[in-house]
């Protein structure tokens, strides 16, 4: 792997991730594909929505293909024929918010699968031997992501994850295959601070900032962005996990984020829910049964050239799954559409003007988040 910072403006930087299945132009969204694939939208239709790296998670795909059936396929890319480049989440967020009776001690962590009850180890060598297996292009170290409230607890589970990553770092053999560590330290600037800083000090290829965007108010997350950001190194991608709301996103390609991901602009879409220039609306409100125009007047995606609100509108009502594929390929292509504008405002190194003009269309005066 190879990153190249290309133009910056203030803070914000353009910039390339050259990986072995191609070359990613940053700043960058990842749709999120946790079982392989992009719920509603197949690999082309991702592609055609702009999407150049796709984002799949650890702890699913060991559970369900599972192992044998990855290593029968050789990995991610041949199983589900991607040929774009893929990055997997560790699993880490998946086994303290989705399994139950977990135990976690200096080693690693035990939980039940939440399929059938099965009882697991993911320890951090582990998980790298899942990501090898997997054969994706990026792989994420293992994380506590507890969320502890005290500054203690926050520094004890810090340390941790610092443990883990040395060791995964150790474990890491796939010479094809970036590595990337995560930094955590709740929200206390201080811890922060200091896991930013052991973290970073390891040889990893880039580094994600974890545990933000998890139900904490914008003005929360920003600060510790403010705290994170500037102890980075210059020359590895930053990585903000869990973001998909154009507020923050703009916030943080302000303060020099490379990439982003979540799953909420796909789920939300499944449910009515449409970004546009204007800001959220829900598809699925009486005012749009007779609305014969696009879903945002200002996207020129395939979906808003061809089909109406009222259309659309129909379609989520009576849960026909078209519906559900047009309204998640547009908020894709929105997302990823708003990152390439914001490389362009880079570039041109206008980027303040840009945001603010964005966040007043969208009426973001109040700093809500979607």
């Amino acid at each position: 792997m190879r990153f190249e910072t290309t133009r910056r403006d203030g803070t914000a930087r353009s910039g390339k991730l050259i990986l072995e299945r191609g070359t990613v132009e940053t700043p960058v969204f990842m749709p999120v594909g946790t079982n392989g694939a992009i719920k509603m939208c197949t690999r082309d239709c991702v592609k055609k929505a702009g999407a150049t790296i796709v984002l799949a998670n650890a702890f699913h795909l060991y559970l369900k293909p599972g192992l044998e059936i990855l290593r029968e396929f050789g990995g991610i890319h041949d199983f589900a024929s991607w040929d774009i480049p893929v990055l997997t989440d560790s699993g880490g967020f998946q086994i303290f918010s989705l399994s139950k009776n977990i135990k976690v001690d200096d080693d690693g962590a035990d939980f039940k699968s939440p399929f059938d009850g099965t009882v697991h180890r993911f320890t951090p060598e582990k998980v790298v031997e899942i990501q090898e297996t997997i054969g994706s292009d990026i792989a994420m170290v293992l994380d506590e992501c507890l969320a502890p409230t005290d500054l203690e607890s926050t520094k004890k589970s810090m340390k941790r994850t610092f443990k883990w990553a040395q060791r995964a770092i150790l474990a890491h053999k796939r010479k094809d295959q970036a590595l990337f560590g995560i930094t955590q330290g709740g929200f206390f600037e201080e811890t922060r601070r200091e896991s930013t800083i052991e973290i970073t000090s390891l040889p990893f290829d880039g580094f994600g900032i974890g545990g933000l965007s998890v139900g904490e108010d914008i003005d929360t997350t920003i600060k510790m962005l403010d705290v994170v950001l500037p102890l980075m190194p210059e020359d590895r991608p930053r990585y903000l996990m869990g973001v998909g709301d154009p507020l923050l996103m703009l916030e943080a390609v302000e303060r020099g984020v490379d990439m982003m991901d979540c799953v909420l602009p796909t789920r939300m879409a499944r449910h009515g829910g449409i970004l546009t220039s204007q800001g959220r609306i829900n598809i699925r409100a009486a005012i749009y049964e007779k609305d014969k125009g696009p879903l945002d007047p200002s996207c020129d995606c395939e979906v808003c050239r061809s089909y109406s609100r009222g259309y659309i509108h129909h379609l989520i009502k009576r849960n026909e799954s078209t519906g559900m594929i047009l309204a998640t390929y547009h908020n894709i292509y929105f997302l990823t559409d708003l990152m390439k504008r914001s490389k362009a405002a880079i570039i041109n190194k206008e980027f303040k003007e840009f945001k603010e003009e964005v966040l007043s269309k969208m009426k973001y005066q109040k700093r809500r988040v979607l």
